[in-house]
């Protein structure tokens, strides 16, 4: 183990050299995503229209196939502001947000390199693997956020109504909030593969635990799925749930390599 003789204080400094360099990456990225506002929202609010690259697709398979169904209705999306802050907020944590994803990364390279020297080699070709399969994972999660759940839970949201004369508005802050926290929970949900591979090397998790429970899984997944989608039928469903639950065979997967390296 390497980094025995470097004091305390020398450990601080370098700690403060990832932060700072961090918040700078971040800084670097939410100036440059502030500048690029027009781009960056029309992106963002592209899921609302009929034209998304998801609602083309299910209305091209709804031709071919002639299930007429897979093609939702075209919706005409209101947004409302009411707050005479609300609209540059938005653009404020949106940039924040575009930042953070910019600098992500960096971040993990850098806190990588701070505690890399206190590894044992092997330990350091774990941290490496580890680093790069959070940074895809993460992306992943995100981009499935992006391009399938978001525009399914906002569609559903959209079109939901308790009684017909209540019209849904949609503000600025709600839209951009239900964003980022559905972006934020995708991409953490798919680092789940990473999370039982440490779950199982502390001995906590098993294959065979998690082969038994497959069906419970795979049953909740439909559920959920079947709650934020609108159209409700079985290819849709399908669509929502097959990249979850091939996360969990993909950590079923993982583990049992890990089980049979390690015998």
């Amino acid at each position: 183990m390497s980094g025995q003789n470097v004091s305390f204080w020398d450990h601080l400094d370098v700690l403060r050299s990832v932060l700072l360099k961090s918040l700078g990456a971040w800084l670097v990225g939410a100036v440059a995503a502030f500048c690029l506002k027009d781009c960056i929202f029309r992106l963002l609010f592209a899921p609302t229209s009929h034209d998304f690259v998801l609602y083309r697709g299910l209305c091209r398979l709804a031709d071919l196939t002639g299930w007429g169904r897979l093609c939702p209705e075209e919706v005409q999306v209101s947004f409302l502001n009411t707050e005479l802050t609300a609209q540059f907020m938005a653009h404020l944590q949106v940039s924040l947000w575009f930042g953070l994803i910019f600098a992500f990364p960096f971040i993990l390279y850098w806190l990588y390199g701070f505690i890399a020297p206190a590894l044992y080699e092997k330990e350091r070709r774990y941290g490496v693997t580890l680093t790069l399969a959070s940074v895809l994972l993460f992306t992943a999660g995100i981009c499935v956020c992006y391009f399938l759940i978001f525009p399914m839970s906002f569609r559903f949201l959209y079109e939901y109504q308790v009684v017909d004369f209540v019209v849904n508005q949609i503000s600025l802050s709600s839209y951009m909030s239900l964003f980022i926290t559905l972006s934020l929970l995708m991409g953490l949900t798919f680092e789940i593969p990473v999370l039982t591979w440490l779950l199982a090397k502390m001995g906590v998790l098993d294959a065979d635990q998690m082969r038994k429970y497959r069906k419970h899984v795979f049953t909740a997944l439909l559920i959920l799925a079947a709650i934020i989608t609108p159209t409700g039928d079985p290819f849709t469903l399908l669509l929502v749930t097959l990249p979850i639950y091939l996360l969990y065979e993909l950590s079923i997967a993982i583990i049992r390599t890990k089980c049979a390296t390690t015998r």
